[in-house]
């Protein structure tokens, strides 16, 4: 009989075995967006990986989007959708649905998945024991301020409940949803959010699941980066190698690592199992930001 075939899957899993032990009991913050929230054989592997980071002992925290749902709801109502420097108007008819979208129709069914797939999961918004505390967000145009409705801004993480249903055996799923000071309800990016609960929980990595390979060493480029530094990163924006939407998702990532992230990554969320791909192959798919180049292990390809 030949073994070639077993021979190469037990060296596929022995090169995740020094990953396994070095995130042994580490959070990982992960922002499920884009495609992968769409495609049915993706949603299924995402399910998938997390459920497998829970059950080789990882405290994986899943932030989630829902742009298109909301869109489509929106529609249904007959809302138009109105968007200003990237960020969606939330008007109070709009934050009503936005909610009722994100928090019982998408959280769910994401909990739902999980829980099919053998994992424990939990659905939360940051109103959920005042997670997520924030304030009005407005934004600049033309020099003045302009006020875009209920669009939140973070003022606080308030991490314990995570914490402790992270390190019991429950897989946390966070809706970008934050409550304000008079107890009223604003939507936030969820990008913003899965850092600033990355950055609370003092989470050993967050992931950004995105509709796009990760950082490009030119516009024409077919390859990627697979590891950059905080310096590399505002050197590539000088030049302008990192431009347009892909500089609020690096700048996010900066602000994790500077305030205490280990390791923060921008993969390709329409490849099938990318959070293993990227967290226990050596090389990873995506693009790594760090403060500096250190190795989990002698094999890993940063370069």
């Amino acid at each position: 009989m030949n073994y070639d075939n077993l021979i190469k899957k037990a060296e596929i899993l022995i090169e995740a075995l020094p990953y396994i032990q070095k995130l042994y009991g580490k959070t990982v913050v992960i922002k499920y967006g884009g495609n992968a929230m769409i495609n049915d054989e993706l949603k299924n592997s995402v399910m998938e990986d997390i459920t497998l980071l829970k059950y080789i002992g990882m405290n994986p925290v899943l932030v989630h989007g829902g742009g298109p749902d909301i869109n489509k709801a929106l529609q249904n109502y007959n809302v138009k959708s109105e968007f200003v420097n990237g960020l969606r108007v939330t008007d109070a008819q709009t934050i009503e649905v936005a909610q009722m979208v994100l928090v019982g129709k998408t959280n769910k069914q994401i909990v739902s998945m999980l829980n099919h797939k053998g994992g424990k999961a939990i659905g939360l918004c940051g109103i959920d024991g005042k997670l997520i505390e924030c304030e009005q967000y407005k934004t600049e145009i033309d020099g003045e301020l302009k006020d875009i409705g209920y669009v939140g801004t973070i003022t606080k993480i308030n991490s314990k409940v995570l914490e402790l249903i992270s390190k019991d055996e429950y897989i946390p799923v966070v809706a970008p949803i934050g409550v304000g000071p008079d107890g009223e309800s604003y939507n936030i990016n969820a990008d913003t959010v899965a850092g600033e609960i990355a950055a609370a929980l003092k989470a050993e990595k967050l992931m950004l699941l995105t509709d796009v390979e990760g950082v490009k060493p030119s516009k024409d480029s077919e390859s990627i980066i697979p590891a950059l530094t905080i310096d590399e990163v505002y050197d590539l924006i000088d030049k302008k190698v990192i431009a347009g939407g892909m500089i609020p998702k690096v700048l996010g990532c900066v602000e994790a690592l500077e305030k205490g992230v280990g390791r923060t990554h921008i993969i390709d969320g329409r490849i099938p199992h990318c959070i293993l791909l990227e967290i226990f192959t050596y090389k990873g798919i995506g693009t790594m930001i760090m403060k500096d180049k250190h190795l989990y292990h002698e094999n890993e390809a940063l370069y």
